[in-house]
């Protein structure tokens, strides 16, 4: 399987999606079409953990008052499902690899895996 979650908005999704090959991969705008709990579960297995999937720079993370709070696995998935704009984007799946962010590392090492 090979698959991109990412938010069409968002000028750094965008910049990463036209810098690597899409032969053969399924797009997936979160905003448009949200993701589903069974995708959710899917990419908590190849990261781990929901944690891993979580973005605390979404405005509603600060809105929320979330970082003085104690967060849980269970209060991270619900949050990501609530809310796509906590989804840490893009999520791009490979097979059994996922590639979860926008840090350079992580762009670097999926442009290795795809090429």
């Amino acid at each position: 399987m090979k698959k991109i979650y990412f938010l069409k908005t968002c000028d750094t999704n965008m910049r990463i999606l036209k810098s690597i090959n899409l032969d053969g991969f399924e797009l997936q705008e979160i905003k448009t079409n949200p993701i589903t709990v069974e995708e959710l579960d899917e990419m908590q297995k190849l990261s781990g953990s929901y944690e891993a999937l979580f973005s605390r720079r979404a405005k509603k993370y600060k809105q929320m008052d979330l970082k003085n709070q104690e967060l849980s696995e269970k209060d991270y998935r619900q949050l990501i499902i609530d809310e796509y704009t906590f989804l840490k984007r893009p999520v791009i799946i490979i097979d059994d690899k996922i590639f979860i962010g926008n840090s350079k590392k992580n762009v670097e090492n999926l442009q290795a895996a795809i090429n």
